[in-house]
């Protein structure tokens, strides 16, 4: 299970907030919320602090995010490795 918390909105950039696991079907729904945002020219970051796991769909939404300048914040020691590891 994952929660997405709109930490802050703005004109021109919003921040989201994550909890939990980043696994199947939450994969999309991050990926929608990121293509609205982003659809409206807005500054999009991720703040992963409280993302313990991510699946193999959710680290490819992740790096093609990055390659779209969606900034991560706050990531732990744990899903840096996994995002690491799968660029490898």
């Amino acid at each position: 299970m994952l929660k997405i918390s709109i930490i802050n909105d703005s004109d021109q950039a919003i921040e989201l907030q994550l909890e939990g696991k980043l696994v199947g079907p939450w994969v999309e729904e991050l990926r929608k919320l990121s293509d609205e945002a982003l659809s409206l020219q807005k500054n999009v970051s991720l703040d992963l602090a409280k993302v313990w796991f991510v699946d193999s769909r959710g680290v490819t939404l992740l790096h093609n995010l990055a390659k779209r300048q969606v900034s991560e914040l706050n990531c732990s020691q744990f899903v840096s490795q996994q995002l690491k590891e799968a660029a490898q």
